[in-house]
Order: structure tokens, then C-alpha cells, then sequence
């Protein structure tokens, strides 16, 4: 998780200090949220556990925010300083042009007494006054203009003190770097509390947020989840067929503003929307056919492959949109996964358990739903969640756990902004579902069931 509320904090060390949650009221927006609560009967807290979205720390946000603020403030400071001296300074000016006017209007009246006999003298002394007054013309303008921006100044500083002091009543009255050690010191204590999250049940899907439009009306977009928290690499491949390239982006910000990094050309073109990124190599399904194959990025070459025995392939069993969509590769908590269909199940879904390094099928588990009925299907924790649709109105219909081999309906809408998903895929490491969404990259949060482990259990 990248980004985390101080909220979040607080309402987990709560949990753990044996508080009751339910009472603390915290939005999906700032942080993670709880549920529900209760304890089974050996004792252990049971709870339900909102991802949050994708945001930076509102309080250091907030912080950055008066920071910025007061910065403007104390320019603005210097600038009215700047032009109140240039003020004064006119002032003085006007001044001395107040003298030079009443000096003339002295003699004015000298002239209009004695027209005839000094008119020539007077004369030559008012040009010489006039003309000593004309330097005074630009500055008196200059005043005036200096004299708007200073009322100006004032009133945007009487904005900003406002703003100021909302925001200060709102954070309290802590210096920047109290506040970050704080939210340092809440992020460790998170991360602890975190450690004792088991797996979860899905309980809700929220969002979408999305990333980016670009690409054709299908493809898929993906990080690794066992990558570092420093490692956030994106990759991107275009179209469900007849194409071989991988595109890389070092971050979420390099992918939304399109800056490659690399880009890998596939021995083999691919099949498909529902390849899977796990622990550096990219696993995908080779075109017409069931073949499955490891590609490393770091050595740039093929490590493994083989037959998904008896699956189908080549728009035989595919889900609901088409699209050779026959095999879909996939990772959660547990490790990685093969959900397809076979003649010997009818053409109903089949989970296979697979070895990472040599693509073997560890184990597998045949369930009763049709393939070509399901939109889209992905892991979280061991179960299989499936869509009844890839259109409007989808929602996730049926779910199997691997762990009790049981099945059950279920009814967990979610908004397909976008009118057709050609890629649905969980992301254990940020909590969330990765979506192409007819041309657009889009992001799911989720809401799990947890069950947090005691001292005890551990």
C-alpha cells in the first residue's frame, strides 16, 4: 500500500488496544475503514477492512499546502515593503509639483495684472516652469498604478490569512516537521498492525478510478505484486492477438504520461487479455494453443512452457466477450493460477494451482460454472470470484473457494463506467483491481473481510 492516512493509523492501533471500532467514523477516501466487527469462538477479533484509494497523506498534503501559503504571504510582504518606499518617495514629488502649481497660479494672476508690460517676461518664465513639470507627469501615473496594486495586495493577503487560518484550525498548531515524524512514526506502526492481516473474503467493489485512456478497445495493463515497494513498474500490452509487444514504464506517473522505458518483443505472439506479471517474469498464453510460457524481463528469454493439459483454447471456452479469452492466468496471496475450461468438465471453469519455476499443476479444482457464461473471474486469497457479464450491469455472480472446495452465489455489483471490461485482474500487493475498460486503464478498490490474528494465533 503507497499511500496511508493518519486516520488509517489511528483506527487500527485502536483495534489492537482493544477499542471498539465501530464507533470510529472514517471515509473510504482518507483511509481504510472498518466494517463490521465481532470475535469468533476462540476469541480472535474478526473485522472487515475498506482499501483505500490511491491518495497522498492529507496531512502532509495539508501541510505542503500552508507551507506554500505562508511563503506567498511573506513575497507579498516584501513587495508591498518594495512599494510603499516607491510611494513615499512619489509622495514627495507630488509635493514639490503642489508648489510648482501654486507658484503658477501666482503668476497667472501677475499676468492677466499686467499683461502688456511683462507679457513677454512672464512668458518665458512659465515655459521654463511648464517644462520643469514635465518629468512629474509618468511618476504621478506611477503612483496611481502603485497605489491599485498595494489595494489589491491587501485584500489578497486578507484572502490568504483566511485560508491560513482554516487550515491552521483544521491541522492544529503543528510546525511541518512535527507533523511528518508523525505521520513516520504512524506509517511503521501501520505496517505492524498490517502484519497480522490474514486473508480476506470480497465483500465490495468500489471505484472506478482511472489511470489513463489509450489502446484499443482491449488489452491489459498490470504491476507485479511481489515487487518492492520501491519497484513500480507498469506494463502494458496492447489488443487480445497478432501482437508481440511489451511496453515497460518505470512508475504510474510514467505510464499516465506515456514515457517508456523499454519495450520487449515476445518470441511468441499471445492469445488473450489475461496475462499475469508475478515476481519479474511475465506469464502469458501462447497463440492457438494451450501453452502456457514464462518470460523473464531481466534475462529477456523464455525460462518455461507447457501444455495446460486438455484446455481449451483458441475461442473454444472463452468468457462471455470473446476474444481467446480461453485461458486466464492469474496471482493472489497464495501464488499463481490457471482458470479454464475442458470437455471433461463440460465446458464449466477448472482452477489449477500452478508451480511458478516449472509451470507444473500442483492441484486442481473443477467447479460447476460455465466458462462461456462468466465476463471476467479473478483470485483473491484462494477463491475464485466470477462476473455474470463484461457489459453494463456486471457484478460478481459466484465465487469457489479452493480451500473448502465449495461454491456460493453471490450478489457484488460494480460500476462498469466504461461499458465493456476485457480484463479483470487482482493485485494482492496494492489491494486492488486492475480493469481495461474499452480503451481506458481503470482502478477497483475492494473491501475485504478480514480476520486479524491475536498474539496467540501466531
Amino acid at each position: 500500500m503507497q499511500a496511508t492516512s493518519n486516520l488509517l493509523n489511528l483506527l487500527l492501533l485502536s483495534l489492537l488496544a482493544g477499542l471498539d471500532p465501530s464507533k470510529t467514523q472514517i471515509s473510504p477516501k482518507e483511509g481504510w475503514q472498518v466494517y463490521s466487527s465481532a470475535q469468533d469462538p476462540d476469541g480472535r477479533c474478526i473485522c472487515t477492512v475498506v482499501a483505500p484509494e490511491q491518495n497522498l497523506c492529507s496531512r502532509d498534503a495539508k501541510s505542503r499546502q500552508l507551507r506554500q501559503l505562508l511563503e506567498k504571504v511573506q513575497n507579498m510582504s516584501q513587495s508591498i515593503e518594495v512599494l510603499n518606499l516607491r510611494t513615499q518617495r512619489d509622495f514627495q514629488y507630488v509635493l514639490k509639483m503642489e508648489t510648482q502649481m501654486k507658484g503658477l497660479k501666482a503668476k497667472f494672476r501677475q499676468i492677466e495684472d499686467d499683461r502688456k508690460t511683462l507679457m513677454t517676461k512672464h512668458f518665458q518664465e512659465l515655459k521654463e516652469k511648464m517644462d520643469g513639470l514635465l518629468p512629474l507627469i509618468p511618476v504621478l501615473e506611477q503612483y496611481k498604478t502603485d497605489a491599485r496594486l498595494i489595494t489589491q495586495f491587501k485584500e489578497e493577503i486578507r484572502n490568504l490569512s483566511a485560508v491560513l487560518t482554516g487550515i491552521q484550525e483544521e491541522i492544529g498548531a503543528y510546525d511541518y516537521e512535527e507533523l511528518h515524524q508523525r505521520v513516520l512514526s504512524l506509517e511503521t506502526r501501520l505496517r505492524d498492525c498490517m502484519k497480522k492481516l490474514t486473508c480476506g473474503k470480497l465483500m465490495k467493489i468500489t471505484g472506478p478510478v482511472t489511470v489513463k485512456t489509450s489502446g484499443t478497445r482491449f488489452g491489459a495493463w498490470m504491476t507485479d505484486p511481489l515487487a518492492s515497494e520501491k519497484n513500480n513498474r507498469v506494463w502494458y500490452m496492447d489488443s487480445y492477438t497478432n501482437n508481440k509487444v511489451v511496453r515497460e514504464y518505470k512508475s504510474i506517473a510514467d505510464f499516465v504520461s506515456g514515457a517508456e522505458s523499454r519495450t520487449y518483443n515476445l518470441p511468441f505472439k499471445w492469445a488473450g487479455t489475461n496475462h499475469v506479471v508475478y515476481n519479474g517474469s511475465l506469464y502469458f498464453n501462447k497463440y492457438q494453443s494451450n501453452i502456457i510460457i514464462k518470460y523473464s524481463f531481466d534475462m529477456g528469454r523464455v525460462l518455461a512452457q507447457r501444455s495446460l493439459e486438455y484446455a481449451g483454447f483458441h475461442n473454444v471456452y472463452p468468457y462471455t466477450w470473446g476474444g481467446f479469452s480461453d485461458i486466464d492466468l492469474m496471482a493472489d496471496e497464495i501464488g499463481l493460477w490457471a482458470v479454464y475450461a475442458t470437455n471433461q468438465n463440460a465446458g464449466n471453469i477448472v482452477i489449477s494451482q500452478l508451480n511458478q519455476d516449472t509451470l507444473e499443476v500442483m492441484k486442481s479444482w473443477s467447479t460447476g460454472y460455465p466458462k462461456r457464461s462468466a465476463g471476467e473471474s479473478f483470485m483473491i486469497c484462494g477463491t475464485l470470484y466470477v462476473t455474470n457479464s463484461h457489459l453494463t450491469g456486471a457484478k460478481v455472480y459466484y465465487s469457489y473457494s479452493t480451500k473448502t472446495s465449495t461454491y456460493e452465489y453471490t450478489d457484488i455489483p460494480f460500476h462498469n463506467q466504461y461499458f465493456h471490461i476485457s480484463m479483470l485482474d487482482y493485485n494482492a500487493r496494492d489491494r486492488a483491481l486492475y480493469a481495461w475498460n474499452n480503451g481506458h486503464q481503470v482502478l477497483f478498490n475492494v473491501t475485504l473481510f478480514h480476520i486479524i490474528k491475536t498474539e496467540d494465533d501466531t
